[in-house]
């Protein structure tokens, strides 16, 4: 069982100063969040996206997939984010340019497109298949993101 899994935080979200709603009380993972329910960590992971369209913005950057791989997997962390970005466009079901606006998360065309990056971020990060991809906690955490 990869880590994400494990800490039912599939995006692999490092421990940081924000409360999560849903974060475990007892936590052991020095490094990672660790959330009670698969549902809870999407619900993280899809706040993120939203926040990350505000700071990209706040920034008079665009909010698009190259700007969020680069802040989610930045190469001076040591990631390959050329490569993460690849393969989040190769394993989404649609064509998508890196350099493309992306919608609101919170709207629902945003729900259908980052419904699908969100799932395969969650392949880059934990290792898996597109089949094995838990979508029914992708749904579940955007309805407690965003409460719709």
């Amino acid at each position: 069982m990869t880590r994400g899994i494990r800490n039912n935080n599939p995006l692999n979200i490092r421990r940081g100063t924000s409360r999560w709603v849903g974060r475990r009380e007892i936590v052991t993972d020095k490094e990672f969040e660790e959330f009670t329910s698969m549902p809870f960590g999407y619900r993280a992971a899809w706040k993120l996206m939203d926040t990350y369209r505000i700071r990209l913005r706040q920034a008079g950057e665009s909010y698009t997939l190259e700007n969020i791989i680069h802040r989610w997997a930045p190469p001076e962390d040591g990631n390959d984010t050329r490569e993460y970005l690849r393969t989040v466009i190769r394993l989404l079901d649609y064509k998508v340019a890196g350099r493309q606006p992306l919608p609101s998360p919170s709207t629902k065309e945003g729900h259908r497109v980052f419904a699908k990056i969100i799932a395969a971020m969650t392949c880059v990060e934990c290792g898996i298949r597109p089949a094995e991809v838990d979508r029914w906690s992708i749904e579940k955490g955007w309805t407690l993101a965003f409460g719709k």
